[in-house]
This record gives C-alpha cells, sequence and structure tokens, in this order.
C-alpha cells in the first residue's frame, strides 16, 4: 500500500508589531510589510502575549493623534482576527529570564526581545520593521522572514 504524501505544512513566523502596523497607518505603508500580509493565509504568524496590547496601543494613539477613526480600527482589527495569527502562552514565563537576557545583551526594551527569544526559541524566521530588532536577531542567527 502507499503512503499518502503528505501536505507542505504552513511557513511559519514571528510577526513584529511594528510590522502589522505598517498594513494599518496609510503613512507607514512598507513594500516588504505588504509582501509579508500577501502570504497570508498560506503562511501562519506567532506572536508574543504582548503584541495584541502593542497592537491596540498604537491604533489607540491613532485616533488620538487623528491619524485614524474608531470605524477604520474596527475594520482593520476584524481583518487581523481573521488572520492565521496565533499568541504563544509562554512569553510571560520567559520575561525575567530570557527576554530580560536578551534585551539587555542586545540594548532592546523587553517589548522586542520577547520578539526575539520566540523567533529564538520556535526556530522561526522574524518579519520585522525594526531596524535594531533586525541587527539584533541577526547578531544571534535569527533570520529574517522572506515572504
Amino acid at each position: 500500500m502507499a503512503k499518502k504524501a503528505k501536505k507542505p505544512s504552513r511557513a511559519e513566523f514571528v510577526l513584529d508589531g511594528s510590522l502589522a502596523l505598517a498594513w494599518y497607518f496609510k503613512d507607514e505603508v512598507n513594500p516588504y510589510a505588504d509582501a509579508v500580509a500577501a502570504r497570508f493565509p498560506a503562511a501562519r504568524a506567532v506572536v508574543p502575549l504582548i503584541w495584541p496590547l502593542e497592537v491596540a496601543n498604537a491604533v489607540l494613539m491613532g485616533e488620538r493623534r487623528q491619524r485614524s477613526s474608531e470605524a477604520q480600527a474596527a475594520q482593520w482589527l476584524t481583518y487581523l482576527g481573521f488572520l492565521p495569527i496565533a499568541v504563544d502562552d509562554e512569553t510571560n514565563d520567559r520575561a525575567w529570564g530570557e527576554v530580560l537576557s536578551l534585551a539587555r545583551a542586545h540594548r532592546l526594551s523587553a517589548y522586542d526581545a520577547a520578539y526575539l527569544e520566540l523567533a529564538l526559541r520556535r526556530g522561526l524566521p522574524l518579519a520585522t520593521l525594526d531596524d535594531k530588532l533586525k541587527a539584533a536577531a541577526s547578531a544571534v542567527g535569527v533570520r529574517a522572514f522572506a515572504p
């Protein structure tokens, strides 16, 4: 009896908040961010626990600075909710250990170090627009997500 061919698994990557927000704010449009967005739903993103709060705060600040409206935010957040984005539930358990160590070693915020820790732990590439985070990822051997 012949074995069934395995379906190729979905490409996975760690999605930084800076990149996701480039999909929302018109003045932050970026070709790399657009290419990452085009990979959905064939690809699956993984984010640390801080990601939903980071996105919500940026949306709120955008409204307060009149860069967007509540209606635009509601529409975009609904769109995000349908994307295959999984929230990693181990981030907080590593905050005072691996995350803090990475932040210290690479002069990152703890928030940015959470993305780096997640990429390292899961062996996933990182999709980010943050230059400092890119440099730290490169220094520890985390590759950039190539859409």
